[in-house]
């Protein structure tokens, strides 16, 4: 069996996709009111609209179900993740593969989420899911490809296997910081990109915000070890072009709304947008690492108030030429 933690969008499409593919699910809810609602229903009302849920997803509230489970996807909000792992120690099986199916950096503890579940779950087999995916789409049965990385390289193949169907396609790998350095730094790049469309500034700075943002992403991603050619796939250059280009993407929809000239906390909406809370941590660690990230810095600037977009722009555009090579 596989268990899904965390009915928002993205749980919802992972079950929706594991069911299709002839899976027994368990889908687990946070509170009891929307378990009882997706059990009348059989949708997702609060989170994803329109979108019949399979008949091979069962419900629950009770995160003890997950002692059922083999498999286990982790869908909950970057800043959750470690407080699910804790209660899900004593309920997990000794040898349940875990997926971590976030995106983004822990503030508390600046650490990356591979790293939060080893220190809280350090027996079970850990595998990180991330990739160019939307959760309308995903759910609906749309073509949609991701990257699925594990330390070991089998296990990642085996777990791609699993969870693969007609029109959900998992590619494998061993190079987890990659995969999650991609996933984290895009939604922060994304919303500089949205601030451009925001503000007016035209397809032409778009496309060089997400250029000279490949390169920033690239930079940090081999100071932490990433190969290249993880960093140019699905989840590198392929999660940073969706993210940047499409209003479902929340990040991006969230530095639009800025770009407008609404507040922070107004901007977001009521969605969740992971890159507000990754741009400080990114930057940090940037920083340590000796790894210029100019964009990512002056998103980070504006989400704490020491730039407005206007100065953030001006700064970019003022900063001295050099060759392109120099990534």
């Amino acid at each position: 069996m596989i268990g899904v933690v965390g009915a928002g969008a993205w749980g919802t499409a992972l079950a929706n996709v594991c069911a299709r593919s002839g899976r027994r699910v368990i889908l687990w809810a946070r509170d009891s009111s929307h378990c009882q609602d997706l059990r009348a229903h059989r949708e997702n009302h609060r989170y994803l609209p329109d979108v019949l849920i399979e008949e091979g997803v069962e419900f629950t509230d009770d995160i003890a179900m997950m002692r059922q489970a083999h498999v286990v996807l982790l869908t909950v909000p970057t800043q959750s993740v470690r407080d699910l792992c804790i209660k899900l120690k004593a309920y997990i099986k000794a040898d349940a593969a875990i997926v971590l199916c976030a995106k983004g950096i822990e503030r508390s503890s600046r650490s990356f989420l591979s790293d939060v579940c080893r220190a809280e779950l350090p027996h079970t087999r850990l595998a990180v899911l991330s990739g160019p995916s939307f959760a309308q789409d995903v759910s609906r049965g749309l073509p949609t490809a991701v990257t699925l990385a594990a330390e070991h390289i089998d296990f990642a193949a085996a777990l791609a296997n699993l969870m693969s169907g007609r029109t959900f396609r998992l590619y494998h790998t061993d190079d987890v910081r990659g995969v999650e350095i991609g996933g984290a730094t895009k939604n922060v790049l994304a919303i500089a990109t949205g601030i451009a469309h925001g503000r007016g500034l035209g397809a032409s700075a778009g496309a060089a915000l997400i250029a000279r943002g490949f390169a920033e992403l690239s930079r940090f991603g081999q100071a932490c070890g990433a190969r290249a050619e993880t960093l140019m796939g699905l989840s590198g250059l392929g999660d940073l072009v969706l993210t940047c280009s499409s209003e479902q993407s929340r990040n991006f929809s969230f530095g639009m709304a800025l770009g407008r000239g609404e507040l922070i906390q107004q901007a977001h909406h009521g969605k969740l947008a992971e890159g507000s809370f990754t741009a400080s941590v990114l930057i940090e660690k940037a920083h340590q690492l000796n790894v210029d990230m100019p964009i990512a810095e002056s998103v980070s600037a504006v989400i704490s108030g020491q730039l407005s977009i206007d100065q953030s722009i001006e700064r970019l555009m003022s900063r001295p030429s050099k060759a392109e090579s120099k990534m």
